[in-house]
């Protein structure tokens, strides 16, 4: 069985001998919801790269102390891998969040795109990034990653553009593009930027728009893929692939 993963901030701070207290929302979690119990070995990440592990030592409602034996460390890629995700409706964004998630994408842009049939305006625009930020924070901890993705504020296509503009390599998903993903090479370092539109497509102004501002059009399948899917597809295949 392995190790079940918890998040707590004092795991970037703590080594082996040392006592971890896990209470809040993740200690009634492990002491209510997973019911540890004494004996049982824990991995505890501070959701920034950093892990330690040990067995419980004590447990009560809503608390669960464990005692440190040793620091956990995994290398970090010097590509920061970024899915721009269009916004989509329930079960298609949940999916979209798991998925990427345990790929081990690094952050999560949400995109309000011309075709995105929800919309996250006014007070609704906090709450839903409120909603993907524990999504993944949950799929962080099922698929035993240490570093939860960071989700930026919601972006038109004005601010996505911009991104492009920064990143060293933006590829836009899109179904009519005549380059195969694998025939894009891909950096040594710093930021891939990944596009996924809405179900309905990327508005073509939009698309010119990205284009214009260095964004290169790839085709990842001979299906068109649901935006719940598509993203973790192209990640996966990059993240599978030499660097140039």
């Amino acid at each position: 069985m392995t190790d079940a993963v918890f998040l707590a901030a004092e795991a970037a701070t703590v080594g082996p001998g040392a006592s971890l207290l896990l209470d809040g929302p993740e200690g009634h979690h492990a002491s209510v919801v997973r019911r540890l119990r004494v004996g049982e070995v824990i991995i505890v990440a501070d959701g920034a790269g950093a892990a330690v592990r040990g067995p419980v030592t004590a447990v009560s409602k809503g608390r669960v102390e464990i005692e440190v034996t040793e620091r956990l460390h995994r290398d970090v890629s010097p590509v920061r891998w970024t899915v721009a995700q269009a916004l989509a409706k329930g079960d298609h964004a949940d999916r979209a969040l798991d998925l990427l998630t345990e790929v081990g994408v690094a952050e999560i842009v949400p995109w309000q795109a011309a075709r995105c049939i929800v919309r996250w305006n006014g007070d609704r625009a906090e709450k839903s990034r409120a909603k993907w930020q524990a999504a993944v924070r949950e799929a962080t901890k099922q698929s035993r990653r240490f570093t939860v993705p960071a989700v930026a504020e919601p972006v038109g296509t004005a601010e996505l553009a911009a991104r492009v503009a920064e990143a060293d390599l933006a590829l836009i998903l899109h179904e009519e593009a005549t380059t195969p993903l694998a025939q894009v090479g891909l950096p040594e370092s710093g930021e891939v930027l990944i596009i996924v539109g809405p179900e309905g497509g990327i508005d073509p102004a939009e698309l010119q728009r990205l284009v214009e501002a260095g964004g290169v059009p790839v085709l990842i399948s001979d299906a068109v893929l649901r935006t719940s899917t598509a993203g973790v597809v192209a990640l996966a295949g990059c993240l599978n692939r030499p660097k140039l």
